[in-house]
C-alpha cells in the first residue's frame, strides 16, 4: 500500500480549487489583462491604472457611492464608469465598470456580469458556463502557476511606473537664461 501512494504523482487536477477566485486572462484593445470574477460584489469594476494607461473615457457614475474597506478609514467615493469592450476566445462583450483603485487585476467581474449573462459556476472544477449568441460559452481559470506569473509581472510594471514617476519628479527645472526670480 504504501509503495502505490510513493508512486502516485499527484496532477493538476488534484489541485483544489476550493479556496480560489476565478482568474483568467481577457483580451482589451489588443492588450492581454488580467480578469477576475467574483460572486462577492455587486458592481463591475476596472482598475484605475488600465483606465489611466490606455487614455480610455471616463463617464459620470449616475449613481455616485462610497467604497468602504474593512478598516474604519473615510473610504473613497466611486464617481467614474469607463466601458471595457472585452475579448475571452470568441466571446466579446462591452462591460460598464465602476473606476476604483484596485491592484489584484486589471478587471473585476461581479454580480451584474454574472446576473446579465445566466452564468453558472462549476465550484469544484472553477468553471463558468453561460450562452452568448446562442453558443455555449465555457470560461477556464488559470492554474496557480500562471496566477502567479501574472501576480509577479503585474507587480513589476507597477514597481517600473512608480520608478518613472520618481525620475520625472526628481529631474531639476532647467532656468531660462535671463530670467529673473520672482518672490
Amino acid at each position: 500500500m504504501v509503495r502505490k501512494l510513493l508512486r502516485n504523482k499527484p496532477s493538476d487536477k488534484d489541485y483544489s480549487q476550493r479556496e480560489d477566485l476565478f482568474h483568467t486572462r481577457c483580451k482589451f484593445l489588443e492588450k492581454t489583462c488580467s480578469l477576475i470574477v467574483d460572486s462577492g460584489s455587486c458592481t463591475n469594476c476596472c482598475s484605475t491604472r488600465l483606465v489611466d494607461k490606455l487614455s480610455l473615457p471616463k463617464l459620470p457614475h449616475p449613481k455616485p457611492y462610497k467604497l468602504q474597506w474593512v478598516n474604519s478609514d473615510g473610504g473613497l467615493v466611486v464617481n467614474q464608469l469607463v466601458n471595457i469592450p472585452i475579448t475571452i476566445r470568441k466571446y466579446q462583450e462591452k462591460v460598464l465598470c465602476d473606476i476604483i483603485p484596485m491592484e489584484a487585476g486589471h478587471i473585476l467581474l461581479e454580480r451584474p456580469w454574472q446576473y446579465d449573462n445566466k452564468t453558472l459556476h462549476d465550484g469544484l472544477a472553477n468553471k463558468i458556463t453561460f450562452l452568448h449568441h446562442g453558443k455555449k460559452i465555457t470560461l477556464c481559470p488559470l492554474s496557480p502557476s500562471q496566477l502567479k506569473e501574472d501576480q509577479i509581472k503585474l507587480n513589476k510594471k507597477k514597481e517600473e511606473e512608480e520608478k518613472q514617476k520618481t525620475k520625472v519628479k526628481k529631474r531639476p527645472q532647467k532656468r531660462l537664461k535671463g530670467a529673473k526670480r520672482r518672490l
